[in-house]
Formats: structure tokens, sequence, C-alpha cells
């Protein structure tokens, strides 16, 4: 299975003034193969969400090298860079970030209107299908302050979806969500990616990571270790099993 992310001597270094620098990726290396489901743990401060925005282009990194699809994204334009993340990659925040103006329909169809690929059309027949599948159709029409966390989360995988893209990032995608709706969030995505969407998410709670397949772990700019769980399968009924293993990780890691 080929590299849908290679990451080469990743850095990145903010410089407040000649007393303050600060160095949150060092020379991080990772790949990505097409179809995996990464999440990224470890302490506050460690660089999960900074190698997140730097690997999908949102940030500029320092120096060192990202590949997506085999093209290099430090040499692309702000343009390259806007439709790359419109059109090829999706987002997923802690926070859904909907439009206050937009009903939720509206909200998840925009970004596919602004890429103007396809007919209105099937824009709209394909939203409609990603809000039945994530149990929120019948919330089409409503305002965002007409739906839970929960369901506004949902109406952001939809939006992230909208595009077909080839990999999904998500940054605490379920960090304001109760349990229940976290677990509910967790099987979607999951769901998603076993047809084959790549899904990188950072994560603090391991109930989340124990849902993907390989879990990295950073302290300090670097990802210091990494865990092979495999794919999860809510049919198979071992989640207990995956989040005891991943835990006793975890545990031998100090976090």
């Amino acid at each position: 299975m080929q590299n849908i992310l290679e990451a080469k001597k990743l850095n990145k270094i903010y410089t407040i003034d000649s007393d303050n620098i600060q160095h949150i990726l060092k020379d991080v290396d990772l790949e990505i193969r097409q179809g995996e489901f990464i999440s990224v743990m470890g302490p506050s401060g460690s660089g999960k969400s900074t190698l997140l925005y730097n690997l999908s282009g949102m940030d500029k990194m320092t120096s060192g090298s990202v590949k997506f699809c085999g093209n290099e994204i430090s040499t692309m334009t702000e343009e390259e860079l806007s439709k790359l993340r419109l059109t090829k990659m999706g987002f997923i925040f802690q926070q859904s970030s909907l439009l206050k103006n937009l009903c939720i329909l509206d909200n998840i169809i925009l970004s596919a209107y602004l890429a103007k690929d396809e007919s209105l059309q099937k824009i709209n027949t394909r939203a409609l299908q990603l809000m039945e599948r994530t149990g929120i159709k019948e919330l089409a029409g409503n305002d965002i302050t007409q739906a839970s966390g929960g369901q506004l989360q949902r109406a952001a995988i939809c939006r992230s979806l909208i595009n077909n893209p080839q990999i999904v990032f998500g940054d605490e995608p379920t960090g304001a969500l109760n349990s229940k709706a976290t677990g509910e969030v967790m099987d979607i995505l999951a769901d998603i990616n076993n047809e084959g969407t790549t899904i990188l998410l950072v994560t603090h709670d391991a109930k989340v990571a124990a849902k993907t397949e390989r879990v990295l772990f950073m302290i300090d700019g670097k990802i210091v270790s990494k865990k092979i769980i495999g794919k999860y399968q809510k049919e198979k009924g071992n989640i207990k099993e995956r989040e005891n293993q991943l835990s006793s990780w975890l545990l031998q890691l100090g976090f």
C-alpha cells in the first residue's frame, strides 16, 4: 500500500524575539499509508496539533519535507495549497465551527459549491446521503442552534467528506463531546476509514485512540513511540481489549 503522506526532518520553529525561540517540531519523520487510521497522543505542548497543521499545509514548516501523494507541499503557492485542502483533504476540529448564518445542510455543501467540480444536484444529493448515514438528515434545514453538540459534530464530519477527500485530519474532534457522543462519532469515523479514507487525528483520550489503527506518541516535538493495534471493527466487540492494551502501553510511557 503506497504512502499518502511522507514527512522527513520536519521542523517548526516559532521566533517570538531573539530571547524567545520555540522549537515545536524537531526532525519529525513520518509515513502514512493510504487507508490508515492514525491517532497522535502526547502531553500538552508536545507538538501534536502543530504536526497536524504542518502535514496538512495549514501552517508553514520551518524546514524539512512533506509530500502529499508524492507532491512536495512546501513549494506550493498559497492558491495551490488552498485548492489542495479544499479538494483533497477534509478537516474536523474540536468545535464544529459551522457558520451561524447558514442552515446545517448549507454548511455541509458550501465547500463543494466553492470547488465547482460537480453539478449542484450531485452535491446536494451526496450531502443528504452523508447526513442520512450519520443520522442527521432530518436536521438539514435547521439552524445550528437547533442541534446538539454531537449532531453538529456529525455535520462537521459530513462537511469534511463532501468533496470525497483522500485524507481527513481531526484535531481533538471529540474533545467537546460526552462519552456517548464520542463513541458514536468514532464509530462513524471507523466505518469511513474501513471504506478506504485515510484519517489522522490528534486526541488526548485513550478510548478514542483505541479505535484507531496506529497510535503515535509525541514528547517535546518528537515521535518517540508507536503502537499498532490494527483496524477497529465494532462488530468484533473487542473494544475493551483494545483500550486495555493501549492504556498499558501509555502507562509504560508515563502518560
